[in-house]
């Protein structure tokens, strides 16, 4: 277990005004992102505490609607003690919600909306459909961005014109790797469990064109057989 001021310590981003996109994964050794379909099994109480920690500094939290179906996203509320915290630093209370859907398919009765203590933000792209379901227009701002790819550039514009600098990514893999090939990652928060899952599940990535990004290792936590590694864009 993680003191929370250590924890804060250690990721938070000094310079806000600056904007930069953090990504937040767990993978088993062998390279596994998930364990029958979600991330679950891999994880234990210090990596929970250092996921709850990354979405306490982030402005906004930016998930793909794929992965907040198969890992059963709730609404994005934090607790008292992380909403104090964010207050006494001059940040908003709770942070956004941003999720990425090509085709808008998203139940815009579930709690992830009905629940959210902040409206949240749905990217979309443009080619998929000819604009927003009513029902989805009345709980969430939804901007689209690119036609038939996310112009992660354009996204980019709309967080930055609300604000929302400090972008923390859960994934999942063809977010991610639309992310990666766009080269907007400032950093990736890394998690090894330590369990073999064998074949099967994919990578942290999928879908984009391969390409080296350099990237700096900032520190290494350990708890028990679990390695949190936190590495940094090399600009």
């Amino acid at each position: 277990m993680f003191d929370r001021s250590q924890l804060i310590r250690n990721y938070i981003v000094v310079d806000r005004g600056t904007p930069h996109l953090r990504a937040n994964f767990i993978a088993s050794l062998d390279g596994a992102a998930s364990f029958d379909g979600v991330s679950g099994p891999l994880n234990d109480t210090a990596d929970k505490q250092v996921f709850d920690t990354l979405r306490m500094l982030s402005d906004v939290v930016l998930v793909g609607a794929g992965t907040l179906r198969t890992e059963d996203y709730g609404p994005l509320i934090l607790d008292n003690d992380a909403v104090a915290w964010r207050v006494e630093h001059g940040l908003a209370p709770q942070p956004v919600l941003a999720i990425v859907s090509a085709r808008l398919e998203l139940d815009h009765s579930s709690d992830v909306f009905s629940r959210a203590p902040v409206r949240p933000l749905v990217f979309t792209q443009g080619g998929f459909h000819d604009g927003p379901p009513e029902g989805l227009a009345a709980v969430a701002d939804v901007e689209i961005c690119g036609e038939r790819s996310l112009d992660v550039a354009a996204m980019w514009a709309v967080l930055i014109r609300r604000g929302l600098t400090q972008v923390l990514t859960e994934g999942g893999p063809h977010l991610f790797g639309s992310l990666v090939a766009a080269d907007a990652v400032d950093e990736l928060c890394l998690t090894l469990s330590p369990v073999l899952a064998g074949g099967g599940a994919g990578r942290i990535t999928a879908g984009s064109e391969p390409g080296l990004h350099a990237m700096r290792l900032a520190h290494v936590l350990t708890a028990g057989d679990m390695l949190m590694l936190r590495y940094v864009r090399s600009r």
